[in-house]
């Protein structure tokens, strides 16, 4: 697999008639931050979701090509999804905690996957809430509702409840564009700190975000991926004039 922890092998997607994805071929670098940039409507989350089978919710949606896991398609018949999406775990736009405590929150996923031993479920949630650099700001009112946080702690909570499941691969759906900006650097921070332990893929439409956290970059178009590489060389010598157009703002 050569470090490869994600390989995409000429994806298309359709949505009905809609071609969203085309030919879309990329590998995704274990223990790596890969940025997925472009103009709205390119691709970039539509691509996100195919790594964890979340388009399987969206009627009509036909999916070509492999997408494979530690060298398993994710697309062949008898995959469990449930257990895929345990190992591929997503962090949305928005912050979605769940209408109960924080504690209940994180410890929602592992209850799910059969663990009942509440000191066992105390240490996740413990080390899921570090992990995710909130345990410090949250410990004494874990049985508080979790809808009483402020929208980072918020968007950090959902990145612990996600934590608590032991994924192996985590997507990121723009997780700071609802943020302010002091929450959005410790959202970068922490990024940045677990990539030691996950491989982690990230929708921006920042570009200055893209360029800060990110090894490897993909520059999406039209359903298209244009360009794909070193942060520092798409930034810096990219290979393709519309990628450059991009990130110099002449257009998107």
């Amino acid at each position: 697999m050569s470090g490869n922890k994600m390989e995409v092998e000429s994806l298309h997607l359709y949505y009905k008639d809609f071609h969203a994805l085309k030919d879309v071929t990329i590998n995704i670098k274990e223990n790596h931050i890969t940025a997925l940039i472009g103009p709205s409507g390119c691709g970039k989350s539509t691509f996100l979701r195919t790594l964890n089978r979340m388009n399987d919710l969206y009627e009509g949606v036909r999916v070509e090509g492999r997408v494979l896991l530690d060298g398993q398609d994710i697309y062949q018949s008898g995959i469990d999804v449930v257990a895929l999406r345990k190992r591929v775990g997503m962090v949305f736009q928005r912050p979605n905690p769940f209408p109960m405590s924080i504690y209940d929150n994180v410890a929602y996923g592992p209850r799910i996957h059969g663990i009942k031993n509440k000191k066992k479920l105390d240490e996740i949630v413990e080390m899921s809430l570090r992990g995710a650099a909130l345990w410090e700001e949250v410990q004494d009112r874990l049985f508080k509702p979790a809808l009483g946080l402020s929208g980072g702690q918020q968007q950090r909570l959902c990145i612990a409840r996600l934590l608590a499941v032991e994924p192996e691969v985590v997507l990121m759906d723009e997780p700071s564009s609802a943020l302010d900006p002091i929450s959005t650097l410790k959202i970068e921070e922490l990024i940045q700190v677990l990539k030691h332990d996950y491989s982690i893929i990230i929708v921006t439409h920042n570009m200055q975000q893209a360029a800060r956290v990110s090894d490897t970059t993909a520059f999406f178009l039209n359903g298209e991926l244009i360009e794909y590489g070193s942060t520092e060389e798409i930034f810096t010598r990219p290979g393709d004039r519309r990628t450059e157009d991009y990130i110099t703002g002449r257009f998107g």
